[in-house]
This record gives C-alpha cells, sequence and structure tokens, in this order.
C-alpha cells in the first residue's frame, strides 16, 4: 500500500512540476518577436499594418485568423498571387524566408497573439512541419 502512494505522490510532483504550456508559449511568442523584427518588419512594419495595397497587415487579419495553414504554407515556402485580408485584395510575391520550423511557428505564435489578433492554440513545430508546398 504504501508504494502505491509513494508512485501516486510522485505522479502528482511529476505533473506539478512540469511546466504547463502557456510557459512554452510565452517562450515562443517572445523568440517569434525577435524573428518578426528581424525578418518580418521590414514589409508588415513593426506595428504589423502593412502597407496598403501592397503588404497586407497581420494587424487585425482575418486571412491569419481563418487559414492558418494558409499562413504557415506563405511564410514556408513564399506567397505568390491574389489574396483578400480584411476586405482588400493583395497581389504581391512574399519570397520564402529560410526559417527553421520550429521559428515559422514561433513568428506564427508571436502574430496570432499581437495588435489585436487572438488565439489560444500555440503553432507547434509538427504543425508546421505538415505543411507542404501547394
Amino acid at each position: 500500500m504504501q508504494e502505491v502512494l509513494l508512485v501516486l505522490v510522485i505522479a502528482i510532483l511529476a505533473i506539478l512540476i512540469e511546466p504547463p504550456q502557456e510557459d512554452s508559449f510565452q517562450e515562443s511568442k517572445a523568440r517569434g518577436a525577435i524573428i518578426y523584427h528581424d525578418f518580418c518588419a521590414s514589409c508588415h512594419l513593426p506595428s504589423g499594418e502593412g502597407v496598403p495595397e501592397v503588404y497586407p497587415p497581420l494587424a487585425n487579419s482575418d486571412y491569419l485568423l481563418t487559414n492558418k495553414t494558409g499562413s504557415i504554407r506563405g511564410i514556408k515556402f513564399g506567397q505568390r498571387g491574389p489574396m483578400v485580408v480584411n476586405g482588400t485584395t493583395y497581389d504581391n510575391t512574399m519570397m520564402p524566408l529560410g526559417l527553421e520550423d520550429k521559428e515559422i511557428a514561433d513568428v506564427m505564435n508571436f502574430v496570432l497573439s499581437s495588435w489585436g489578433n487572438k488565439t489560444e492554440k500555440m503553432v507547434t513545430p509538427k504543425e508546421v512541419e505538415a505543411v507542404g508546398p501547394r
């Protein structure tokens, strides 16, 4: 009986000691902010507002929130051709940024939780890895 109780206590402690996903989500967003400012801000601007009719906004972006896979694909493989963001059509080219899957997940987590965008589900490197070209 004591052995069962000891195993139960150890299991409970292991659950309590393991950091919650929210902590790693916060860390991912922090890394993503650095990546965003290094790779994305020159076009989409530090505020995420983009440039009207040239570079789509990431702030309050309906496209990001309804097309997460397409957003991941655009960062991973580049984006070409028309897309509608917040009712405005953008037809420009975004070259692939050469980021690793973890970096793409981090920048997505930052963007999806900044400037009025809200998400509670963390983008993972595995999710990014699963997205292929069109």
